[in-house]
């Protein structure tokens, strides 16, 4: 008998666990519909035109897309690794006004990598607000993180908070070169100081705030407060300080937990303001991502004009699931 065998990291799921898996789909779209107002189910296709799901800042994902050739058009198209820019194309092409509109989405996703010990067929669970450009809208995603992720029983979380705006805005005040941001970025994701240290094309001045930066990480009210004493004086910074300090209030009122990052910058050429990672309390499980991406659809918009945008997705249900069915 022929013994098949799966791609690396592709997994079946079998019974009982795919029972599970829908259990918590369900209850995840659920939450999703309850919410008032009301977040909207969308369901893109597994596929696209490769230029399509790259757009824009959808291009951070093209080294996570498979590609292929489609036979009827001779077009390359591209197997999604992520829906969130499907959900802001679908935003952008099927509607004319400016209004505020929301949209939640469940389906596999697929990536040519995987990190250690994780799967590269993923179910990806996620809502979007569009339209909504002031903290509000990024309150009510992470309220809508909280509220759905007790749904399925993923309680008690910490949510990790950066903002790329503090690094952007440091980015401009010291005049830095692409070369220098993509040197200072590579530093701070590693929290090293002696690599900041190192960056010739950095002023003294810019090496004592970078620095500063990458220690800035821990509880959400002590870092706030070292970072309005320490960074440079700039309208910038203190916008994107007092967001955060907006956002990390919501959470704890919320009832969870919130700590702040400053040095943390996933998908700094996506990503437009602020960024979160929420964790099961007490552990390294993560259990959702997110944060602010204005203008994703533009492309796609007759006006040409970009869209706010802010959103979060439960990153593996399956995972999800095995970490919380015995709580």
């Amino acid at each position: 008998m022929r013994k098949w065998v799966l791609p690396d990291s592709v997994e079946d799921v079998l019974a009982p666990e795919a029972a599970r898996m829908e259990s918590a789909r369900r209850a995840l779209l659920d939450a999703f519909g309850v919410h008032a107002p009301r977040y909207e189910l969308v369901n893109p296709p597994l596929v696209e035109h490769l230029e399509a799901l790259l757009t824009g800042t959808g291009r951070d994902l093209e080294a996570s897309t498979f590609k292929l050739i489609d036979p009827l058009s001779g077009r390359m198209l591209g197997v999604r690794p992520d829906i969130t820019p499907q959900v802001a194309r679908i935003d952008a092409a099927y509607f004319d006004s400016d209004a505020a509109r929301r949209f939640c989405y469940a389906g596999e996703v697929l990536r040519t990598h995987a990190s250690l010990g994780a799967s590269r067929a993923l179910t990806q669970v996620g809502a979007e607000l569009f339209g909504v450009g002031d903290v509000s809208g990024d309150v009510e995603i992470i309220k809508l993180l909280i509220s759905s992720a007790r749904a399925v029983n993923a309680t008690p979380l910490l949510i990790d908070c950066g903002h790329v705006g503090v690094f952007k805005a440091l980015a401009k005040y010291f005049d830095l070169s692409p070369r220098a941001v993509a040197q200072v970025d590579a530093a701070l994701a590693a929290k090293s100081t002696s690599e900041i240290a190192a960056i010739k094309p950095l002023s003294g001045e810019a090496k004592v705030a970078f620095t500063k930066l990458a220690t800035l990480f821990g509880p959400a009210n002590a870092v706030l407060a070292d970072a309005r004493k320490t960074l440079p004086a700039n309208a910038e910074i203190n916008t994107a300080l007092d967001q955060l300090e907006t956002v990390c209030d919501a959470v704890e009122t919320a009832g969870a937990k919130c700590s702040v990052d400053l040095a943390d910058l996933p998908g700094l050429d996506y990503h437009t303001g602020l960024v979160f990672v929420a964790y099961l309390s007490e552990t390294s499980h993560v259990v959702a991502r997110g944060g602010r991406y204005d203008g994703v659809g533009e492309v796609f918009m007759q006006t040409g004009k970009g869209r706010a945008a802010t959103g979060f997705s439960f990153v593996d249900l399956r995972a999800l699931v095995e970490v919380t069915s015995d709580k």
